[in-house]
């Protein structure tokens, strides 16, 4: 076994390792073995990150548009001579197939290309005055320093997301990854410092809980982008200093509904990709499931044998593998805790629910995709985010009835539809109440359009212009010019 390597931070146009006493040990979940050692860091380290980020921002954001715009751009293209690298890194640190991870890692370099052309595209106002000899301007001026904490799960895109839209608008940042994730985090830093960005633009700390509570809590942090869980969310609701900016999303327990109107197999490819795809880890997996009583077994019965036709492997044993391991020991107790709960309650567990029989009992966070049929509001797998290779299904008779299950609980980030009929489209278009609802496919996201939640799930958005906004405020400047 090879020595696991030691990570390093990236503070002020540099990596560092100084000043770090604490690591954290990072482990490869296909085989749980330690590959990697993350800096914890002390207060001194995150007051030097925000220090130099403090001093950067005096002049970043009196750069022209133009040249932000093309270190962007530089940016993205060295993430596309990384790709593998940074997938590879991925899959050692948190066990997505090396595939997925490297199409994760072209979405990074799209966000990066886009947010370099938005940042050209930040327009004010003129406003008329009622008395002559006056005009009135809107300006959009970067907020100031931002912390942004991603999460593991999507380690490197997460990233992407409020780094790119937060220089794109003038702004400078301190990155913290998770500490599952230090790795990828890393990697793509070495990208922004090959692009050239000025130093102390753009910053990385590493480090676990107590880290990221120093990052969000500091004065001279102006705002807070952070996605992850809600209990994480709420930690840092308690944390910061003052009244800073917030943009948070904090997932849920997505629903699908499938109407008697659903072509059932278009409904059921759709499942088996969002309810299954990175075991299930995705603030937008489809965690239930509602489907009207007339087409419920059809819909169960291909759901099942399409679940027991996936491929778990290890990521880079396979690098094709439909699905990998968790990526924590939490995680699967957690899944385990959700399975004994719907056993209790009477559901039916039609394939999976437990670790790969193909797999054995060797290492690894393995679990089978699961189908949990017949399930009923109080089961935890029905209204509570399971984050894990898991679905609870429910037949319903109505589709009001369905409407109301999907909006029962305190999520609201996206919902799943099924219907070739028009009439039912836009009623749950309109009566879903959750940020992001795609209907006849699974991909609730794109990189051009607005994307937040509702109610649990969080507050701001990313993605779209409105990811780029988050990181702006508004100057109204009302000159007297007398003619």
């Amino acid at each position: 076994m090879t020595e696991p390597r030691h990570c390093e931070m990236y503070i002020d146009g540099r990596f560092t390792k100084e000043g770090v006493s604490e690591w954290i040990d990072v482990t490869n979940p296909s085989t749980e073995q330690v590959v990697s050692r993350a800096p914890d860091a002390s207060q001194d380290v995150i007051d030097s990150a925000i220090e130099a980020a403090s001093r950067a921002f005096k002049t970043w954001r009196r750069v022209n548009p133009f040249e932000r715009s093309r270190l962007l751009h530089a940016i993205a293209d060295e993430i596309a001579k990384d790709e593998r690298a940074i997938a590879m890194s991925i899959t050692v640190e948190m066990g997505k197939p090396l595939a997925e991870a490297q199409g994760e890692a072209r979405k990074l370099a799209k966000a990066f290309h886009y947010y370099a052309e938005e940042a050209v595209r930040i327009y004010g106002e003129t406003i008329p005055n009622e008395e002559d000899g006056f005009v009135s301007f809107v300006e959009k001026e970067p907020v100031g320093v931002v912390a942004a904490i991603a999460p593991w799960n999507y380690p490197v895109e997460l990233i992407g997301w409020k780094l790119a839209a937060s220089l794109a608008a003038g702004c400078t940042v301190v990155v913290k990854p998770s500490e599952y994730t230090p790795s990828s985090a890393e990697a793509v830093f070495r990208c922004v410092d090959r692009a050239g960005l000025p130093a102390g633009v753009a910053n990385l700390v590493m480090g676990a809980r107590e880290a990221g509570k120093r990052l969000v809590g500091h004065p001279r942090i102006d705002k807070v982008a952070f996605t992850g869980s809600g209990t994480a969310g709420e930690d840092i609701y308690r944390t910061v200093r003052g009244i800073t900016g917030l943009s948070l999303e904090l997932g849920g327990s997505c629903p699908l509904i499938v109407t008697a109107h659903a072509d059932i197999d278009l409904a059921v490819a759709g499942t088996l990709r969002r309810a299954f795809r990175n075991a299930g880890q995705i603030c937008i997996s489809i965690n239930r499931a509602y489907v009207q009583e007339s087409v419920y077994d059809a819909f169960l019965a291909r759901l099942t044998e399409g679940a027991n036709k996936l491929v778990v492997a290890d990521g880079v044993a396979n690098e094709r593998a439909d699905i990998g391991p968790m990526a924590t020991r939490a995680g699967v107790v957690k899944v385990e805790r959700h399975l004994d709960d719907a056993r209790e309650r009477g559901a039916r567990i039609l394939c999976g629910g437990g670790r790969p029989s193909a797999l054995g009992s060797g290492a690894g966070l393995f679990l089978a995709p699961t189908v949990i049929a017949d399930g009923t509001p109080e089961m935890l797998v029905m209204h509570e985010e399971t984050f894990g290779p898991v679905i609870g299904v429910a037949p319903y008779k109505t589709l009001d009835e369905a409407i109301d299950a999907a909006n029962g609980t305190p999520a609201g980030l996206a919902a799943y539809a099924y219907t070739e009929h028009v009439k039912e489209s836009f009623t749950l278009s309109r009566e879903l109440d959750f940020g992001n609802v795609a209907i006849n496919h699974v991909d609730a996201g794109i990189m051009n359009a607005p994307y937040g939640g509702r109610k649990q799930s969080g507050t701001g958005y990313e993605h779209g212009r409105e990811g780029m906004e988050g990181y702006l405020h508004l100057k109204h400047v009302r000159l007297r010019h007398g003619a």
